[in-house]
């Protein structure tokens, strides 16, 4: 018996000590080595403390930059991302700091950016994920390798330009429900103040449901409430020191975090069905997002042959859920945020806004305009570019190294992560040219390619085999968008508009787009 008692404490004590040495080697040993790594290679930064990283002086630089509005100007960077800035800045344009710990590398040098977002390697994905993101979604933008090639290549159709085509007066009717709506609010003579920011989220969010679901705005009106109130949930935890599996322990944030998951999962798993139902019936069409995945696997043939034809090919109901909740987030909250910097820019240049408007009325006159309309508006298309140089939805993008690479003229340990600070980039002068943080829509007149002094130097929606797959769906919006209210209105902003542009998953007013619409 003394002997089996000795043999256990001896176990324990065992036990106890490779515990204390993975924690050990966890939260010191690994991250001082790269450290280490690092250093050697001349890449400076901030010093490692040990699990909380630099996330305390990171939530003070946000808090304070976002304490007080900014003069009307475009310079946002220091508002908007004040510690990449400040840590370029101080330790050069290729430079790291610490989350949690992990070494995050600054790359503003878009040679090294390319190689990285081409990823011809194999060697980076994005960094692991924060738990609390995949509460959002686990759609395509969340996957890696095989499984990611499998959903984009399912998807992919349904943003082919002839598909895009054909929704274009489905785009339409959603902005001019939205032109006859502020008609009704805004007089014939006078102005009328209007916050622009919650009326085009509205808008995204009709557009996504009628051409991508082939539902109303009304019926996925409670998603988005949902959707939103979870995404504000989900970055005041991500701002707070990440305990892993406190997110388990039932607070009262947690619960409803929880239940807003369900309840979202829940009502796309009633549209599917009714999709489904309706596609069966022949009262639905196919050629819609929805409709696509679901004819994709065959969801809407039960027989036999079609059970049996299913293959690692297809997408399960669940994927398809995560799916729609991607496109719900992603097709919604980016756009709208773009629509909304355009408008509210444009407010700010009268100049460019009535040159845009001229050229929507040659090209269209007071007409709904089509798909080839919408490829003459060359003003509106530099207009957009602009906007989204200045005013990018992603400030950054992220990288993780899951195997020692080489990029340029450094080696990225395997274990590090990459900030690619595409706000900072855009606003670079050495890409842009002194009057980087000026709107001049005249740069983009040769196009995207000729804009900048590198042609990397522009990459709203990424580069490479990732790149957005909904960039021209968000174009066709935002170019159909914009044409309509400039037909109709005339804006500038309000006296009670504040300058403040700040980051909730996407770059958005703070404090409202308050503008004064006239009717023309």
């Amino acid at each position: 018996m003394e002997e089996y008692v000795v043999f256990l404490c001896s176990l324990a004590l065992v036990l106890l000590l490779y515990g204390a040495a993975r924690v050990s080697y966890s939260i010191w040993w690994k991250p001082k080595w790269l450290e280490r790594q690092l250093k050697r290679q001349g890449i400076r930064g901030t010093p490692y403390r040990p699990l909380i990283g630099d996330m305390k002086e990171f939530v003070k630089l946000i808090k304070e930059a976002w304490s007080k509005p900014m003069s009307q100007t475009h310079q946002v960077t220091p508002r908007v991302d004040p510690f990449t800035l400040t840590n370029m800045q101080k330790y050069g344009k290729i430079s790291m700091y610490w989350v949690g710990t992990t070494p995050r590398l600054i790359i503003m040098d878009t040679e090294m950016m390319k190689e990285i977002l081409s990823n011809k390697q194999g060697h980076f994905n994005k960094p692991p994920l924060n738990p609390l993101i995949l509460i959002l979604t686990k759609g395509l933008a969340s996957l890696e390798g095989e499984k990611w090639a499998k959903h984009r290549r399912i998807i992919n159709p349904a943003f082919h330009l002839e598909r895009l085509q054909e929704m274009v007066p489905v785009f339409a009717v959603s902005c001019g429900e939205m032109i006859e709506q502020w008609k009704r609010m805004v007089p014939l003579q006078g102005a009328w103040e209007m916050d622009i920011w919650p009326e085009i989220q509205k808008l995204s969010a009709d557009v996504i449901s009628r051409a991508a679901f082939g539902s109303t705005y009304e019926e996925g009106k409670r998603v988005f409430e949902l959707q939103k109130e979870l995404l504000v949930l989900t970055f005041e935890a991500m701002t707070t020191l990440y305990i892993p599996g406190f997110r388990f322990v039932p607070t009262k944030k947690n619960q409803r975090r929880k239940k807003l998951a369900k309840d979202i999962t829940s009502m796309l798993r009633n549209i599917i069905q009714k999709k489904m139902n309706a596609i069966r019936a022949g009262e639905s069409r196919v050629d819609d997002l929805l409709g696509m995945l679901l004819q994709s696997n065959n969801q809407t043939d039960f027989s036999e042959t079609a059970r049996n034809t299913r293959s690692n090919e297809m997408l399960t109901i669940e994927e398809v859920i995560e799916e729609c909740k991607q496109f719900y987030l992603a097709g919604q909250e980016t756009t709208s945020s773009w629509l909304t910097w355009t408008m509210i820019v444009l407010a700010m240049h009268p100049d460019w806004q009535e040159k845009a408007r001229q050229e929507v009325l040659q090209v269209c006159g007071k007409k709904e305009p089509n798909f080839e309309a919408l490829g003459h508006l060359k003003i509106v298309t530099m207009i957009l570019n602009e906007v989204l140089r200045l005013y990018p939805p992603a400030i950054a993008q992220y990288q993780h190294a899951y195997k020692e690479t080489k990029i340029g003229d450094i080696i990225a340990p395997a274990g590090v992560d990459i900030t690619l600070p595409t706000l900072l980039i855009h606003h670079d002068p050495e890409l842009w040219g002194a009057d980087a943080g000026e709107f001049k829509p005249e740069r983009f007149s040769a196009g995207v390619l000729k804009a900048s002094k590198d042609q990397q130097a522009f990459f709203p929606f990424g580069w490479g085999p990732r790149t957005c797959i909904g960039q021209n769906f968000a174009m066709i919006e935002a170019k159909l968008a914009l044409a309509m209210v400039l037909q109709h209105f005339s804006f500038e902003l309000s006296p009670s508009y504040t300058h403040a542009p700040y980051t909730v998953t996407i770059l958005q007013p703070q404090h409202g787009a308050q503008i004064m619409l006239h009717q023309l």
